[in-house]
């Protein structure tokens, strides 16, 4: 790969289905990166020139897995194209062990792209390692999800793919409800249960944190600012020092009962925040509702 930084960069981002792409675009998303998933694979010189030439952008990811119902044989000849055409690439492919996928698939509930005519799951997933084999093979990069939770794959993409610009420290915000537990990799975790709770208001209930009216609610109350000045403070004076040694990411959790209202508030509000002080890499992830 090209290290000339002056290149349009395309993540090619491809693997087995519930291996972790969306959480690979997702992340890659939240970093600015502009995203397309399943891009028919011909299509890929003509919608990078496009893309690249429309001004000012200059990362881009493309997803492309076993939906796509072009030939992926021929993805080295459409990688030549883009390097004749000066785009800068990487190829990542999302592996995952078969007993870890089974039971991905058990707990979601979702359908296998490929169980069609009554394919059994695990004949599903055999027959899409088979079809993605010369993907894999010419991979820049594998990453192998299989003993890897939301947060560390979020993580891995952000530290093994490079995303986290500059020499700033990659920070994830997260939120949750306490009556699943506490996120097993965060940092420093807050609790806003001592806030006022949305969740009484009839109106509200049905929303999240992300939503205008919440929002709303909860600035007009002085427990909440206060709350939230004083985690201001904390961050803008611990995170810097954490930064200078040798962390390169840290996840600041808030927990509420429900996990769908105070704790998301303060996620994407710290994270905005830190944006508006002109920090890189900051990302959110909402437990109970993504």
């Amino acid at each position: 790969m090209s290290a000339d930084p002056s290149s349009p960069l395309l993540y090619v981002i491809t693997g087995l289905s519930g291996s972790g792409k969306s959480v690979a675009l997702k992340t890659l998303e939240d970093l600015d990166v502009h995203c397309t998933d399943n891009l028919p694979v011909e299509l890929l010189p003509q919608f990078v020139r496009s893309v690249a030439g429309s001004g000012g952008l200059r990362r881009l990811a493309v997803g492309i897995d076993v939906r796509n119902a072009s030939d992926l044989t021929r993805i080295p000849e459409w990688l030549s194209a883009l390097g004749e055409m000066g785009i800068d690439h990487q190829l990542v492919f999302f592996e995952t062990r078969d007993d870890t996928l089974l039971k991905r698939y058990s707990d979601t509930r979702r359908k296998h792209p490929l169980s069609h005519d009554g394919l059994a799951l695990a004949d599903a997933i055999e027959l899409e390692r088979v079809r993605l084999r010369p993907l894999k093979a010419i991979a820049d990069l594998v990453m192998d999800t299989s003993d890897m939770n939301v947060h560390q794959m979020r993580r891995e993409v952000i530290t093994a793919l490079g995303v986290g610009t500059h020499q700033d420290m990659s920070l994830l915000f997260e939120s949750f409800a306490y009556k699943r537990g506490l996120p097993a990799d965060a940092d420093f975790v807050f609790d806003a249960r001592a806030l006022p709770n949305p969740h009484w208001d009839a109106r509200l209930r049905p929303l999240s944190g992300r939503d205008a009216s919440v929002r709303e609610y909860l600035e007009q109350d002085p427990q909440v600012q206060e709350f939230v000045a004083q985690v201001v403070a904390f961050l803008d004076t611990w995170v810097p020092r954490f930064e200078a040694g040798t962390r390169s990411y840290l996840t600041i959790a808030f927990g509420c009962t429900g996990g769908r209202h105070r704790s998301v508030y303060l996620a994407e509000r710290l994270a905005a925040h830190c944006r508006e002080n002109g920090r890189d890499g900051v990302l959110t992830f909402h437990r109970e509702l993504d």
